[in-house]
């Protein structure tokens, strides 16, 4: 099936065709023509799927259809992303797939001077790309009207309530009209998102063209067991001795990625450090030199590498496991997008065998297990509890750090209830 019967206006198909593609993705084919007809959406798929396009190309067509003449531009379409490098990956799909079109559109992010966003939304635009924090700075300003919106869209939804934005996302939605259509797209799909979406949406449509919570099928999926102390020795003979040329390496903390990025710059691989303390433009410099491949190594928190979009990345390496099941299926989808194969390899400690396990038990099939001769476990090593933030320990009957039914019925309450919600600390813009 190609685009052209999806319903697409002519600029928008040319567009598409500037950017080599000639068939839509099984997201988009299902999302664009019901967009297109004006319907709220949840739709849930893998990454790598081509969701941004799923959303961004309808909404491109609705708004370039002529609906009268306007004395002045206004904000028309929202965009709500969890993280900087999202929004930023977010609003130059906008700008690609639109540059034939008269729209104007913007985006808004923390870790950077507003004073440049000001002098953009002054001069009026279509579509704006944001993530809430910086978007309730510019409302404070009154730099922003969204009275007039006509269509929002909450991407990664699922991660903007992991990451603690329920309250800035009830804030936004006290200032739009009533009558929009909404979309919500998801990485993952869990229940609690559907009942959230529920209570959000208008008789949604539900588009779902994968397995809840599962892994891409392109990804070959790889656990190494090592002790603690020698997982950065084995990672170093990993990448030498398969030749590895660009691995995206997650870690659980800020300081870990920031010790790993330089032990394994005294090991002579060139390596590259991003996560929350790191400035918009040290994160952006070092995402470039690694899709340019000047640099070979770029260690990420699950933060930071939210909207990484690196073409054909075919490594992928979890350092430490995630202690939240579903940041696994996010982290390797980074590889093994668009149709490509990719390999995830995950270097796995005696401390971390209950998040395997629940990592196990979420995509529904055991990994396989490949020990690495030299590097092979020591068996008498006991495990201890790891820190997994706010004082609360992992595994072992530790309380998880996300409650995923009480930020459900948080949102819910921005509609049905006045009742205020209890804000939780942002970790981004």
């Amino acid at each position: 099936m190609s685009f052209e019967p999806l319903g697409l206006s002519t600029e928008l198909l040319r567009a598409i065709a500037d950017q080599g593609y000639s068939n839509p993705t099984p997201i988009q084919s299902q999302a664009i023509p019901v967009i297109l007809s004006g319907k709220d959406v949840l739709a849930g798929a893998q990454t790598g799927t081509g969701k941004t396009a799923g959303f961004t190309l309808p909404l491109l067509h609705r708004l370039s259809q002529p609906s009268g003449p306007r004395q002045r531009r206004y904000i028309r379409a929202l965009i709500l992303t969890p993280t900087r490098e999202l929004a930023a990956q977010v609003s130059e799909s906008v700008k690609i797939y639109g540059k034939y079109l008269s729209l104007r559109s913007a985006v808004v992010f923390g870790g950077v001077s507003i004073n440049p966003q000001i002098s953009r939304l002054r001069s009026g635009v279509d579509i704006l790309v944001a993530t809430p924090g910086r978007l309730l700075d510019h409302v404070g300003r009154n730099t922003i009207n969204l009275s007039k919106l006509e269509v929002l869209v909450l991407d990664e939804a699922d991660r903007m309530l992991d990451m603690g934005f329920i309250h800035d996302i009830r804030k936004v939605l006290a200032l739009l009209p009533p009558q929009r259509q909404n979309l919500l797209f998801s990485a993952t799909f869990s229940k609690e998102i559907q009942s959230l979406a529920n209570g959000l949406l208008d008789s949604p449509t539900l588009i779902e063209v994968a397995r809840r919570n599962t892994a891409a099928e392109s990804v070959s999926q790889t656990i190494h067991p090592v002790d603690s102390k020698r997982k950065r020795e084995l990672l170093s003979f990993l990448i030498g001795s398969r030749n590895w040329q660009q691995v995206l390496v997650f870690t659980r903390t800020k300081h870990g990625a920031n010790r790993l990025a330089q032990q394994l710059e005294k090991d002579g691989i060139t390596t590259a450090a991003i996560h929350g303390n790191k400035s918009q433009g040290a994160r952006t410099r070092a995402l470039s030199n690694f899709k340019q491949g000047s640099v070979r190594v770029l260690v990420a928190t699950d933060i930071a590498a939210r909207g990484l979009d690196i073409d054909q990345l075919p490594h992928v390496v979890n350092f430490d496991l995630p202690n939240v099941p579903e940041d696994y299926v996010h982290r390797i989808g980074r590889t093994g997008r668009a149709g490509n194969e990719g390999q995830a390899v995950s270097l796995v400690c005696v401390d971390e065998h209950k998040f395997l396990r629940d990592i196990e038990r979420l995509i529904k099939r055991d990994i396989n297990r490949e020990m690495i001769p030299g590097y092979e476990p020591d068996p008498t090593i006991k495990p201890v509890p790891i820190q997994t933030g706010r004082g609360r320990k992992s595994p072992g009957g530790q309380k998880n750090r996300r409650s995923r039914p009480k930020k459900a019925r948080g949102l819910e309450a921005g509609r049905k209830s006045s009742r205020p919600a209890r804000p939780r600390k942002r970790q981004s813009k």
